[in-house]
């Protein structure tokens, strides 16, 4: 410690302040997850658990469930319905997360790399929140249009276009395949800008100087894209390709809005399955087996997304 003897006088110096100790370790700051720990065992757990046991009853949802051991586990291997949902659940898969992702990916680099440069980035901020527009749209208000334009006979929209041709009108959702393929239209429509804004956001983390170099190089525009877009910006396209899929998988608003999964059941879907059972045929058991198949084939795919991920950054740090 030093002294301060300037013009005669001793000054110590000022003394530092001290460090309030804290008391009661580590064990106080579990108080605050307590909220958080219980809104997860009543809202998630809790219901979870009684869904699992519910598979193994026959219950009306009333009185006691009458437990019946595997008949409903058995039954699911066998439903046609049920088997016809899943295939339905791979054009979901299709229409919500292939073509969304494969053309949000070429648009959000348009917008970035083309429209941003030659008009500025208020029109491709613009483009973003148009293209963004459908999935804040309440589905029950974007389900009445499409029903208003996909109207069999010749009030529909869509047949008053076509009658101007000379096509007869059709009835798009009575029908096979028509009734699925609207259905994917406007799966892709409403998932397109989820994409496109996750896509366009991370555009910004790639270096402009690396565009430039490979510019100079000779690359054009399709090259560029592939070597550099693709590589840095692959952990957005891996979250994108896995929320996508987990909502194709419990895909139901749009379902239940246009075509209540007709014609005579071709457009079913998983969840929507498992709503009419619960509710519409009072087979709750059977229901619960549903989402419960349901719920254990989004654990495994998500577990088969985030390994396929790990292993890939694994190589990449390898690589480097």
């Amino acid at each position: 410690m030093s002294l301060d003897t300037r013009w005669g006088r001793t000054t110590l110096p000022p003394e530092q302040p001290s460090i309030p100790q804290r008391s009661g370790g580590t064990g106080a700051y579990w108080m605050y997850l307590l909220p958080g720990f219980a809104l997860l065992l009543v809202i998630v757990i809790v219901p979870l658990v009684w869904n699992v046991y519910l598979t193994f009853t026959k219950w009306k949802g009333v009185r006691a469930p009458e437990f019946i051991g595997l008949e409903n586990w058995q039954k699911i291997l066998t439903d046609g319905d049920f088997w016809t949902s899943f295939i339905n659940s791979v054009w979901m898969i299709l229409a919500m997360v292939v073509v969304p992702t494969i053309v949000g990916l070429i648009v959000a680099a348009l917008l970035f790399d083309v429209v941003g440069r030659k008009f500025g980035g208020k029109v491709g901020s613009f483009l973003r929140a148009t293209y963004y527009l459908p999935q804040i749209l309440p589905i029950a208000v974007a389900g009445i249009v499409i029903g208003w334009i996909v109207r069999p006979g010749d009030d529909g929209a869509l047949n008053q276009i076509l009658g101007w041709f000379g096509v007869p009108a059709y009835d798009w959702l009575g029908q096979m395949p028509s009734a699925l393929i609207v259905l994917m239209v406007v799966m892709v429509w409403v998932q397109l800008g989820y994409p496109v804004v996750v896509f366009m956001a991370a555009l910004q983390r790639v270096d402009p100087e690396l565009y430039e170099a490979a510019e100079l190089d000779g690359a054009n525009w399709l090259q560029r894209f592939s070597a550099i877009t693709m590589s840095i910006i692959r952990p957005e396209i891996f979250v994108v390709t896995l929320t996508c899929t987990i909502a194709a998988l419990k895909v139901f608003g749009p379902v239940y809005i246009i075509t209540r999964g007709g014609p005579a059941g071709s457009t079913l879907v998983p969840a929507y399955y498992a709503y009419q059972e619960f509710f519409t045929k009072r087979n709750v058991g059977y229901g619960a087996t549903i989402a419960t198949v349901l719920t254990i084939v989004v654990v495994i795919v998500s577990i088969v997304f985030i390994r396929v991920q790990n292993s890939l950054e694994r190589k990449e740090r390898a690589g480097l």
